[in-house]
């Protein structure tokens, strides 16, 4: 079964043959504003920001 990715209050629906894969980052802050950074093989491709509401960051929790 194909994977889907729905905005109930927007229209963007992504599908998983759309899509590349996911990458985490952490936002950072550059002057008065922020930024995420990707690898440079994705320069001029669309890309999708997904925000959760938790902060974290990118070590692995402890078990």
């Amino acid at each position: 079964m194909p994977r889907k990715i729905e905005l109930e209050k927007g229209r963007l629906v992504l599908t998983e043959k759309e899509v590349e894969g996911f990458l985490e980052r952490i936002v950072t802050p550059i002057g008065t504003s922020a930024k995420a950074d990707v690898p440079r093989r994705y320069l001029g491709r669309r890309v999708y920001v997904i925000v959760t509401k938790v902060t974290g960051n990118l070590t692995k929790d402890k078990e």
